[in-house]
């Protein structure tokens, strides 16, 4: 929801405010066998890659047959949808295409958890991601559900903007984690490409008078962590509401606003997460104001139309899966592809034990950046917002690969030498 997250989600996204704090050391994925005997046709890795995948056994994956099968094929089957409709053509979008269209032949609301496990096993290989730390990491974004006005009136005084018409992207949407520059920028009368304005200089009014107000919310803080997260569900009252989605960014860096106040020794690492953000920042509006400010980066957003609202939307406009989808780097892994998640420590978001199951890339997000970076997509509410708020934990990625001649080296081609980066802002 380019998380910003999304990214589309900003991220959409790209995630939270809390997915910015990066310095953390986590433990390694254990060494699983190989299965050789499985493996689809491919060349030999280029030597020394900085990010190597290597094939796996399904029975090395730790909780593999004890997970919902089903679900993560419902969430495979919605990026299918877009999948299929993919012009590019080579080896892996082949094989990629393949095993939808065999998906999308079977697709059914009462598939057995059995029959969904075997088809991805005959289906895919499973790949670990081994890159020179061994250290991943996960967090958590969400749906919020806010109150807001179609107008501007007493308690609802902060504009939600849709994209201005001289906003360009630099960069595909999809390609956002890989821009080291302005991802978006301002096209003017004579065709020559600037800096968009900073979210400082937007809420000062330097888009004023354009008519880009979608709505309004009762403060900025909810604004902000709206942007931060990617989408939002805006409850208008008198049984009305709208769902609104990321649609494009002004451009600017997304600089961490926890990451601010720890810093400046506001805060402890250990202090923050989503909740005492927000208390933070909305007991003292001009304080929280600045803090804000901060982060120069700035998100539009557009209304989902009632017939076109199936949830939440991420990259590619595939509609989200709580649960299920996952924001990844796009410079490591391809969108659509399942991806094995596996977080020992994360708890609080399954009913016993860590959290070990078969997600899809479905998202991106500015701030995910890493062969092992992923944001977890907990749903709509203040219950998701209160599981992704603390959501910061080690986990390691086993991406399944369709199996065909060639399908490795065309989804690693360009990915091999990409140095893996240290984890960013969201947005």
């Amino acid at each position: 929801m380019p998380r910003i997250s999304s990214f589309s989600r900003p991220m959409a996204g790209a995630a939270v405010a809390l997915s910015a704090l990066s310095g953390s050391v986590y433990p390694s994925f254990a060494n699983a066998p190989s299965s050789a005997d499985r493996r689809p046709a491919m060349a030999a890795p280029s030597k020394n890659p900085a990010v190597s995948y290597q094939p796996v056994d399904f029975t090395s994956l730790d909780g593999w047959a004890g997970d919902d099968h089903a679900a993560a094929y419902q969430a495979f089957l919605r990026s299918c949808e877009r999948i299929a409709g993919s012009a590019k053509r080579d080896a892996a979008a082949d094989a990629r295409l393949a095993v939808c269209r065999a998906a999308l032949a079977n697709a059914r609301k009462d598939l057995k958890r059995a029959e969904a496990r075997a088809f991805f096993e005959a289906n895919f290989v499973p790949h670990r991601v081994v890159h020179r730390s061994s250290r991943g990491m996960v967090t958590g974004y969400y749906e919020p559900i806010l109150k807001g006005s179609r107008t501007q009136r007493r308690g609802y005084a902060t504009p939600v903007l849709r994209r201005p018409p001289d906003l360009v992207n630099l960069v595909s949407e999809t390609q956002r984690a890989k821009a080291r520059a302005l991802t978006h920028a301002r096209l003017m009368p004579s065709g020559k490409r600037v800096a968009y304005p900073t979210r400082q200089q937007i809420e000062e009014g330097a888009l004023a008078g354009q008519g880009l107000e979608i709505l309004y919310l009762a403060n900025p803080v909810d604004l902000f962590f709206m942007q931060v997260q990617g989408s939002g569900r805006i409850d208008l009252g008198h049984g009305k509401s709208v769902r609104l989605t990321y649609d494009g960014k002004n451009g600017h860096p997304y600089t961490s606003v926890g990451r601010y106040l720890i810093d400046t020794g506001l805060f402890t690492t250990e202090q923050v997460s989503l909740q005492s953000l927000e208390t933070w920042l909305k007991a003292d509006p001009a304080r929280g104001r600045d803090a804000m400010w901060q982060n120069k980066s700035y998100v539009f957003f557009r209304e989902i139309a009632e017939s076109e609202d199936e949830g939440p939307l991420g990259a590619m406009s595939i509609p989200l899966t709580e649960g299920r989808s996952l924001a990844v780097d796009t410079r490591f892994h391809t969108l659509g592809l399942p991806v094995w998640v596996s977080a020992p420590a994360l708890t609080h978001a399954t009913n016993g034990g860590g959290f070990h199951r078969l997600m899809v890339a479905q998202d991106v997000g500015s701030a995910i950046r890493g062969p092992e970076r992923g944001d977890i997509y907990f749903g709509s509410g203040a219950a998701a917002g209160q599981k992704a708020g603390v959501t910061k934990h080690a986990a390691n990625f086993v991406v399944l690969l369709p199996k065909g001649k060639g399908v490795r080296d065309e989804e690693m081609a360009g990915r091999r030498s990409v140095k893996p980066g240290k984890t960013a802002g969201q947005q």
